[in-house]
């Protein structure tokens, strides 16, 4: 194998080798989720994946295992999905804020303990949820001298294009990454009486090609590599373990902050979710 990128695929000596010259972990947050008929359940992992391997080839540092689960379901996703999925079943691999934010502060720990001196956290589910993560981000913060930085894949190129859900945008990216996974042949699907409906499809699908969705990543992996050339990270850093009181410690003021946490508000240009929808038990999250 060529080039590893993946912890998961390295030796030890491999493993300190590129951290010695690159101290960066890139952290993949991914989910399946519906993106219509004309795509598979991945796209929004297989867009942080490509995104931090690439980083990694290209710049250096070391791969995380992805996480394919994701905050969704609370605050202003119920709504959202009312909207786009009405009574259908999800097939998603969803998580609630509080169980997905702690378990996110272990991750962080872990790459503490491993004396990584920066972690790149790239998020390809977004709408919000990239806040509660930097929030978490930030109190860990606290006691841990390595810098944490936390984007959802639309927030590196907003200044060129607009995120979507799987409309030009997103669909884009899977033809540039994984044509395979799309298939707009079935654009039409959901008007047919055995379909899931639209199924989170986006309007304007049609209009996404490979060459946009190569711009995309290209952007993308510019601004990363801006970010890192700012930071010049090449230096392993020796520390005492993090225990896991420190880390319960740390929930516990995230918790106390969880009135800030956008994963459990609604927006207000969204409606309310109805009353008889299967999504309004998951908008308020009793914690």
């Amino acid at each position: 194998m060529q080039n590893k990128t993946r912890w998961a695929d390295l030796f030890p000596d491999e493993f300190l080798k590129k951290q010695s010259e690159q101290s960066i972990i890139y952290l993949p947050l991914g989910i399946c989720e519906p993106h219509g008929h004309i795509s598979t359940f991945g796209l929004d992992t297989y867009k942080a994946d490509y995104l931090c391997d690439e980083s990694s080839r290209r710049f250096g540092g070391i791969v995380a295992p992805t996480l394919a689960y994701q905050i969704h379901e609370a605050g202003y996703h119920a709504p959202w999905l009312s909207e786009v999925l009405g009574e259908k079943p999800t097939y998603m691999t969803g998580m609630p804020p509080h169980v997905m934010l702690h378990f996110f502060m272990y991750q962080l720990r872990t790459f503490h303990n491993a004396g990584f001196k920066t972690a790149i956290v790239i998020s390809g589910h977004s709408g919000g949820n990239q806040n509660d993560f930097r929030l978490a981000a930030s109190i860990f913060g606290q006691v841990s001298d390595m810098k944490i930085f936390a984007f959802s894949d639309p927030e590196l190129v907003e200044s060129h294009y607009e995120g979507d859900h799987a409309g030009k945008y997103e669909i884009s990216q899977s033809l540039y990454l994984r044509p395979e996974t799309v298939n707009l042949n079935a654009i039409n699907r959901m008007n047919d009486a055995d379909s899931l409906g639209r199924f989170a499809q986006g309007e304007d699908a049609l209009e996404a090609t490979a060459e946009m969705g190569k711009d995309i990543i290209e952007k993308s992996l510019s601004f990363i590599e801006n970010l890192i050339a700012e930071k010049h990270e090449n230096q392993v850093i020796a520390r005492k373990p993090m225990t896991y009181q420190v880390v319960e410690e740390l929930y516990a003021q995230l918790l106390i902050r969880k009135n800030e946490w956008v994963t459990l508000q609604k927006y207000d240009f969204q409606n309310e979710t109805p009353a008889e929808s299967q999504w309004k038990s998951f908008e308020r999250v009793i914690l």
